[in-house]
């Protein structure tokens, strides 16, 4: 006897008297208005709707309180994306160690938090039977979370989702910054270190083995991705 999946639902926020929508800004990170959706009402968005838009090819939202707020991400950073995710599957090839996603990878990290990272990756074991689930939306969080910052991001944001990813279990965090072609590691329990463009990225106890030289991926995107036999 099958039994359908569980709704995507969570009590609706309920926003203190007087709240102003800069409050509102405040507690997302101060993230753009123009980014921030005011239907489903601010507080009472679910999961479900953040699905929608997307299947729907709308936009792209993540999940935060109940408010869905789009996700910032030009074609540039997509490209560098895409670039990482490329080199990770090919490095998977050869060591299968789990599941690489990109952009559109939704995932459940908090019961109140569905976040998008750029490129996310989750190892087998971590699935039953080594078997995706059957969701648009993954309720787990990530080994390794990776984010291309763009400039519709706020500072405030992204120390928010760095501390969201941490709190929920995430192993390795790298944040790439392609205007100053540097990157942040963030690993539980340690001092961030950060990298400039002949620095290494390494996948340590995540992705064992796994390593390439920052402004090669900016190098491979500028060229068009071309040759990625890495």
């Amino acid at each position: 006897m099958s039994t359908a999946p569980t709704p995507y639902s969570a009590p609706p926020l309920v926003f203190p008297a007087g709240w102003t929508l800069a409050q509102v800004q405040d507690r997302l990170g101060n993230v753009p208005a123009e980014r921030i959706r005011v239907n489903p009402p601010l507080g009472t968005a679910t999961i479900d709707d953040a699905i929608r838009l997307c299947e729907s090819k709308e936009s792209l939202c993540e999940w935060v309180d109940g408010i869905l707020v789009e996700k910032a991400m030009g074609v540039w950073e997509s490209g560098i994306a895409a670039v990482l995710i490329q080199l990770i599957r090919n490095f998977l090839d050869e060591q299968p160690l789990g599941f690489v996603a990109g952009e559109a990878g939704m995932l459940r990290i908090l019961p109140d938090r569905m976040r998008i990272p750029d490129v996310s990756f989750i190892r087998w074991e971590r699935f039953p039977d080594r078997k995706l689930p059957r969701e648009a939306a993954f309720r787990i969080a990530p080994d390794l979370a990776v984010e291309i910052l763009s400039p519709g991001n706020t500072k405030r944001e992204m120390e928010l989702k760095l501390a969201e990813y941490l709190n929920a279990g995430v192993q390795l965090v790298w944040y790439i910054e392609p205007t100053t072609r540097t990157a942040i590691v963030h690993r539980p329990g340690e001092p961030a270190r950060s990298i400039d463009a002949d620095g290494m990225l390494d996948g340590a106890g995540v992705l064992p083995g796994f390593t390439v030289r920052l402004g090669e991926i900016f190098a491979r995107a500028e060229r068009g991705a071309g040759g990625l036999t890495a």
